[in-house]
């Protein structure tokens, strides 16, 4: 399964407004029939009866067949090649590929339903990247590089210098923020959760792929990826991790390839000083997960109130009196249930 085609999928329908992915339903039973074949969801027994964007969240096969049958070969595959899949994304680097699509005339509603979620295509992982960074900057394709400039070693001036290039339009900026929003969605709820950072707003999308050999699936042998961005809000970096056919894990991309990517992210994040974000979605917490609370703002409070307040958490006092005049860390931000607030007193 190629990841970023969901989110193709995902972008063409909000553009062409085909569902609405609030109100709009999908019932999924496990499986779906197309022409005689049958389709299955990884979630055995299905996710039920779901809105579009648990669809989404929940990754589920089923519901992206569905709004691959709406959109239609012509439409769906417009998309696809518009975001520059099936050519060569004209990257500074030798031996690019084109990556392998259906023909159009020749797809009939088995190739469109297994290319609306990414399967029976293979295409590279700079077209995913070039096209996911389309899809939520606003809906332009820009042309990737690698070299910013080059310049004389004795002179300095800069002999060759890469800047934006720009390709063309694909969709709407309101298109784009739509769908960041549902991919935040899908670490903040769905299957990317594992690559949750506490007070930064990350997006992103799973992909759990089936490796093919001598023209046939292989039995337990997958390709496990993962598509992250941050700040889900203003975009500054991507991230694509794909691990091959990993030992002695459950083999799905939110379990494998999602850890990685927060560490990516966390390292961009430090690198690069993106500061905390407000504004994003709180995390849907399992009982396995470490919890992590909004810190209340004390200050100003007295010694009970705040040890009030502060119940979810250890609290450490420093200094006599009664009023809090300083604390840390500092409030409203996210922190572990196990971390210690430190309070100074007057």
């Amino acid at each position: 399964m190629v990841v970023a085609f969901k989110i193709i999928t995902l972008a063409s329908t909000v553009e062409e407004k085909t569902v609405d992915l609030f109100k709009d339903t999908f019932t999924d039973t496990g499986a779906i029939t197309v022409d005689g074949a049958t389709l299955h969801c990884w979630k055995h027994g299905g996710h039920g009866t779901q809105t579009y964007l648990e669809v989404v969240e929940n990754s589920c096969n089923p519901g992206f067949v569905s709004l691959g049958n709406k959109l239609g070969v012509e439409k769906l595959m417009g998309y696809i090649k518009a975001f520059g899949f099936g050519s060569k994304t004209g990257i500074d680097l030798n031996g690019e590929g084109n990556g392998i699509l259906f023909k159009e005339d020749k797809m009939g509603p088995v190739e469109l339903a297994t290319t609306a979620f990414g399967q029976g295509i293979s295409v590279t992982p700079i077209q995913q990247i070039t096209a996911v960074s389309a899809v939520i900057n606003g809906g332009t394709l820009y042309t990737p590089y690698v070299v910013s400039s080059v310049s004389d070693y004795v002179s300095k001036a800069i002999v060759l210098e890469n800047k934006p290039k720009e390709k063309r339009k694909v969709i709407s900026p309101e298109t784009s923020a739509t769908v960041r929003f549902a991919l935040e969605s899908v670490v903040a709820n769905g299957t990317g959760k594992n690559a949750y950072i506490e007070n930064y707003r990350v997006g992103g999308k799973t992909g759990t792929a089936q490796k093919v050999a001598d023209g046939k699936y292989m039995v337990g042998n997958y390709t496990l990826s993962f598509i992250g961005f941050l700040p889900a809000n203003d975009p500054e970096v991507v991230v694509y991790v794909a691990v091959d056919n990993p030992k002695g894990v459950t083999q799905y991309g939110g379990t494998v390839s999602a850890p990685i990517a927060r560490s990516v992210l966390l390292s961009a994040i430090e690198t690069l000083g993106i500061k905390e974000q407000e504004g994003g979605m709180l995390k849907e917490y399992s009982y396995l997960d470490v919890k992590y609370l909004a810190v209340p703002d004390v200050v100003g409070m007295s010694k009970s109130e705040a040890t009030k307040a502060l119940k979810d958490f250890k609290v450490k006092y420093s200094g006599s009196g009664d009023k809090v005049v300083y604390m840390s860390p500092s409030a409203n931000t996210f922190q572990s249930v196990e971390t210690t607030i430190t309070l100074l007193l007057n």
